[in-house]
């Protein structure tokens, strides 16, 4: 099979090649099943590839999809490495597992948020307790609401977002929205109100194959932020963990650490460090007994402000247009160019990069040793 990179959404494309992969590498499969389907009304799932013995203590793990329409880069990139595979052994002891497109509703309707308009990274949060609040996103989020797509009340916002970004620059303004907000379900980077079921779907799978780990070097793949054409390899998280000074020898200058939290400082990476509720915290927080180093490759694509615009028409789409007329098709393409560039050059560097992670992290996981304290 031709594994490649899609010009256009397409889940079951995404996850045919997928399995096929899987397969020709002689990984054992389990699916979980989504409840709802898709817009051709295809079966949804997330599938869960595991390649190598069934109890190896050391893990490579690589997750696509937290944001669906970055899925069809991580997905690509899973299936193409898996595949090779069929023609290599991996190293004694050691495992790779692959999670393919944990948020697939977002995938297959070419849409950032899941199908309850949830940030996934948003969503990892403790909804027993107080929720993080966010008041400064109260004042901005009638720019993300009004019904015209081209009139009056578009105009009226992108005054508000013009006096905003004029007051105190794009970097904070962009802070203020990316941070994530709790109150408004019809708002951008809303977090939810509950655990999703990718949320839950991820904590069960974690629960299931990645408990007996003793070593786990695990990737989550992004596109979207950064300059373009440049896959960045970053260890995000709230504190220092255990395992990330063996992150940073192992990569050297090619890692760039981003600790977060309600007051960090505005980030010139596009990545929002005051945000919570990351996936790469889930896992830290979901295996303290695993000597896990947990890392995300964020592709850059396109400047902040084109990203925003497309991340802006795809949510008024979404509340009140139609993703199956022309308009719909026109800015679902566009979110979908602004995630997944059809630039060559960027599709092959985005590759080669998170090909080059990947196997300098399955050279070192036999010889990484625990800390002391991991059981």
């Amino acid at each position: 099979m031709k594994y490649g990179f899609p010009d256009q959404p397409g889940f079951d494309r995404q996850r045919t090649q997928f399995l096929y992969a899987a397969q020709a590498s002689g990984a054992t499969v389990t699916s979980y099943p989504h409840p709802l389907r898709g817009p051709d009304g295809e079966l949804l799932a997330t599938d869960v590839a595991w390649l190598g013995e069934p109890d190896a203590r050391r893990v490579l793990v690589a997750i696509s999809g937290t944001h669906g329409i970055e899925g069809y880069y991580g997905s690509t990139c899973q299936s193409e490495w898996l595949a090779g595979f069929a023609a290599r052994d991996l190293p004694d002891g050691v495992a790779v597992m692959m999670v393919h497109l944990i948020n697939p509703w977002g995938t297959a309707w070419a849409r950032r948020v899941n199908e309850d308009n949830v940030d996934l990274n948003r969503n990892y949060v403790d909804f027993a307790a107080a929720l993080p609040r966010n008041p400064r996103y109260d004042t901005i989020h009638p720019i993300y609401t009004c019904r015209d797509f081209d009139g009056p009340q578009r105009r009226h916002a992108d005054g508000l977002l013009a006096a905003q970004i004029e007051s105190i620059g794009w970097g904070e303004y962009q802070a203020i929205v990316g941070a994530g907000q709790y109150t408004h379900a019809d708002g951008l980077f809303y977090g939810g109100a509950q655990a999703t079921w990718s949320n839950r779907t991820l904590r069960s799978i974690v629960e299931r194959f990645l408990r007996p780990a003793q070593v786990a070097i695990a990737f989550d793949l992004h596109t979207g932020a950064g300059a373009y054409g440049h896959p960045m390899l970053m260890a995000i998280a709230q504190t220092r963990y255990a395992a990330l000074a063996d992150a940073e020898a192992l990569y050297g200058g090619w890692l760039y650490t981003l600790l977060t939290g309600a007051d960090a400082a505005v980030s010139d990476t596009g990545v929002v460090a005051r945000a919570t509720g990351y996936t790469s915290q889930a896992l830290l927080d979901a295996l303290p007994g695993s000597h896990l180093m947990q890392l995300v490759i964020e592709c850059g694509a396109y400047p902040e402000a084109r990203v925003h615009t497309a991340l802006r028409d795809d949510h008024w789409l979404h509340l009140y247009g139609d993703p199956g007329d022309a308009l719909g098709k026109r800015i679902s393409q566009t979110l979908f160019e602004s995630f997944m560039p059809a630039d060559e050059d960027w599709r092959e560097i985005a590759w080669q990069r998170t090909r080059q992670a990947w196997e300098r992290a399955l050279k070192a996981l036999p010889q990484i040793q625990p800390a002391a304290s991991v059981g």
